[in-house]
């Protein structure tokens, strides 16, 4: 269990620094398609902190303390933050595209980590998000075309 518990506080950070990213995204992107870009960024950020809920909720189930301070959060985080600028539509879903790739793998390594302990509560909770992250990998895809 200490393997599950150590990836699923690495993704807690990450899901906590990315929420941060993904609003500086949400509120810098600019472009002739501004609006529904500024509109998904904010669902995927709405998407991302329900998963970051959920994670630090299994890991309280799992009588385990989710780390919880922004300061631990940039100790372990394996996101890289943004600089407050102007970004354009491309260089959004790129960003998207590369976190959620990160995000999926994270959230498939913990659903394998908790099959080893036998802990389906988890696997089924990874296994729904990283569905999620499949998705919208797809619909960045899709708009990259």
């Amino acid at each position: 269990m200490a393997k599950q518990t150590e990836l699923m506080n690495q993704y807690v950070a990450d899901l906590g620094v990315l929420n941060v990213k993904f609003h500086n995204l949400h509120w810098n992107v600019v472009g002739e398609r501004f609006k529904p870009v500024h509109e998904y960024v904010e669902e995927l950020y709405d998407m991302i902190f329900e998963n970051y809920d959920e994670a630090a909720e299994r890991l309280k189930m799992l009588g385990e303390f989710p780390l919880a301070s922004l300061k631990k959060y940039l100790e372990v985080t394996n996101v890289e933050e943004l600089d407050e600028k102007d970004y354009q539509i491309s260089e959004v879903y790129a960003i998207l595209k590369q976190d959620l790739g990160h995000l999926k793998t994270l959230a498939t390594n913990i659903r394998s980590a908790a099959d080893e302990a036998d802990d389906f509560a988890t696997v089924a909770l990874m296994e729904d998000q990283v569905d999620a992250y499949d998705k919208e990998l797809w619909f960045i895809a899709q708009a990259l075309k």
